[in-house]
C-alpha cells in the first residue's frame, strides 16, 4: 500500500459515491451548512516520510519548556509540581490499571474496584467526612457536582461562593448554572485576603450552598466558622474547597463543619501534564449517599463469604428516573484515582504530613526571601500555608515572561476572576517539597534582577 496512513483510496471513494448515487464529496456533505464548512482545505505541508514527520514533530516538541525538567516551578493555583515516586509510576502503569475504563462487570474487575474502594476510603479520611465517591473529572467538576447536590437537597438554587475559591472553578459553576438555573453570587474578599461574609442576620433564607476555600486561592487561611454560621442560618449546605496536601497539617474540612468537601487530586501522583487529565475529589456525609454523583464502589461478600467489591447506589440519570437523578456524571477518573491511592498508600499519614510540612517550610522561606526585596509586598495579610500572592513593581505577566528566560516558572498572574480588585495583577506562588534552598535563593536573585531590569 503506497499510503498506509490514508484510510481510503481514490478508487474506494469513487465506489462509495457511486453506491450512494452521488457525484462528489461535496454532495456527500451538502447537509452541512456552508457557514461551518472548512474553506480552502487544510494548511498542511507536502507529504513526507515517517522519519521526516517524527523529526519535525520532535523539533516542535523541543519548543515546550515543561515545569520540572526545563523550568524550576514556583507556580500553583490548583496544579502543583510534587514528587511522584518511582513506585507510584511503576504500579500505576501496570496494564491492568492503564487499560481499565469502566468496571461495569465486577466479576472481572475486582482489582480495579478494590483500588477505587481504597481510594475512596483514603479521600474520605483526608476530608474528615464519612464517604467519598470514586472521583470526578477535576476539582472544578467536583465543585459543580457539590453545588448541584446542595441545590437538590435544599430546594434552593442560590449559591453564595467566596471570591477566594479558584476563579476557574467558579467559572465552571457559572457555566453549569446557565442550564441548571442555579444563581451564583460571589462574596468579595476583605483587604486581608479572607472572605467578607455577610452576617447571618443579613442573609436571605433561600440559599442552597455556601462555598469557601480552605486555604483559599490566594493561599490565605480562612476561618470556616462564619461560613458555617451563614449556612446554618439559611439552611444551606456548606461546601469546602480544600487543599488535600495541606490536610497533612490542618484540621479536616469535616472537623470544621463542612457538609461536603471537594478538591483537586492532581498532587497525588499525577504530573502537571500541560493541564490534565486531573482528578476531582468529592466527599460528603453518609446522609447524602443517595445523592452522591458519579461512581461509588462498595465492599460486600460473595456467596462463599469472601470479600467482594461492586458499584452501588448509582444516582446518575442513566440508572434511575431522570426526575429523581441528582447528576448526569457517567464515570470517574479511574487511572488517576488508582494513582492517587497508590501515592497516598505509599506516603501514609507520616509521609503526607512530611510533604505538607516541607512544602510549608519552603513556601515560608520563599515568601520571606521575596518580601525582603525592594518593591515587593504581600498582597494579603492573612496567614498562609503553602501558597501566597505578592505585588511587584512590574506587571505579573511581564515578570513571569522575564523569569522564564532564567529557567524559572515564577508563578501564576492573578487576573481572571479578580478584575477591579486590589488583588488583580498580583503574582501567586508556591514552593513544594521538591524545591531546594539553592533553587529558592537562585530564584530570588533572578526575581530581583527581573523587577529592576
Amino acid at each position: 500500500m503506497s499510503a498506509p496512513f490514508v484510510p481510503h483510496t481514490d478508487e474506494e471513494i469513487a465506489e462509495m459515491l457511486a453506491f450512494l448515487g452521488l457525484e462528489s464529496l461535496d454532495d456527500l456533505f451538502s447537509t452541512v451548512p456552508e457557514a461551518i464548512r472548512l474553506a480552502g482545505g487544510l494548511d498542511l505541508p507536502p507529504a513526507a516520510s515517517e522519519a521526516d514527520v517524527v523529526g519535525r514533530l520532535s523539533e516542535l516538541a523541543e519548543r515546550n519548556r515543561p515545569a520540572g525538567s526545563r523550568l524550576v516551578c514556583f507556580a500553583g493555583a490548583g496544579a502543583y509540581d510534587h514528587e511522584v515516586p518511582a513506585v507510584v509510576r511503576s504500579l500505576a502503569s501496570r496494564s491492568e490499571f492503564v487499560t481499565a475504563y469502566t468496571p461495569y462487570q465486577p466479576e472481572v474487575a475486582q482489582g480495579v474496584l478494590q483500588a477505587i474502594f481504597e481510594y475512596q476510603s483514603m479521600v474520605a479520611r483526608l476530608a474528615g467526612l464519612e464517604i467519598a465517591n470514586g472521583s470526578l473529572y477535576d476539582g472544578a467538576a467536583a465543585l459543580v457536582e457539590a453545588a448541584n447536590l446542595a441545590a437538590a437537597a435544599t430546594g434552593h438554587q442560590r449559591l453564595l461562593c467566596s471570591a477566594g475559591v479558584n476563579p476557574r472553578w467558579r467559572q465552571a459553576v457559572r457555566t453549569f448554572s446557565a442550564g441548571s438555573g442555579h444563581a451564583l453570587e460571589v462574596v468579595p474578599l476583605a483587604a486581608d485576603g479572607t472572605t467578607a461574609w455577610p452576617s447571618p442576620e443579613e442573609a436571605d433564607g433561600d440559599v442552597g450552598a455556601v462555598v469557601i476555600g480552605y486555604p483559599n486561592f490566594l493561599g490565605c487561611m480562612e476561618d470556616i466558622a462564619p461560613a458555617r454560621a451563614l449556612a446554618d442560618a439559611t439552611g444551606a449546605r456548606l461546601i469546602v474547597a480544600f487543599d488535600p496536601v495541606a490536610s497533612g497539617l490542618l484540621r479536616t474540612p469535616g472537623a470544621m463543619g463542612a457538609d461536603m468537601a471537594v478538591g483537586e487530586g492532581q498532587a497525588f501522583g499525577t504530573a502537571l501534564s500541560f493541564g490534565g487529565p486531573y482528578l476531582g475529589l468529592f466527599t460528603c456525609h453518609l446522609s447524602d449517599v443517595r445523592r452522591l454523583p458519579g461512581r461509588l464502589v462498595g465492599e460486600t461478600v460473595d456467596r462463599d463469604g469472601r470479600p467482594a467489591y461492586v458499584t452501588t447506589l448509582r444516582t446518575r440519570e442513566q440508572d434511575i428516573r431522570r426526575e429523581r437523578a441528582s447528576s448526569n456524571v457517567c464515570t470517574n477518573q479511574t487511572l488517576m484515582a488508582v494513582t492517587a491511592a497508590i501515592q497516598l498508600g505509599w506516603l501514609g499519614t507520616t509521609g503526607l504530613r512530611e510533604v505538607a510540612l516541607r512544602s510549608a517550610r519552603a513556601t515560608r522561606y520563599l515568601r520571606e526571601s521575596l518580601l525582603s526585596l525592594p518593591g515587593v509586598t504581600a498582597a494579603a495579610s492573612a496567614p498562609v500555608v503553602r501558597e501566597f500572592a505578592v505585588r511587584t513593581p512590574l506587571p505579573a505577566t511581564a515578570l513571569v515572561e522575564r523569569l522564564v528566560e532564567d529557567g524559572f516558572l515564577a508563578g501564576v498572574p492573578v487576573t481572571e476572576g479578580f478584575e477591579g480588585t486590589e488583588f488583580e495583577e498580583t503574582l501567586l506562588m508556591t514552593a513544594t517539597e521538591r524545591r531546594t534552598k539553592e533553587e529558592i535563593d537562585a530564584f530570588a536573585a533572578s526575581f530581583e534582577k527581573a523587577i529592576h531590569r
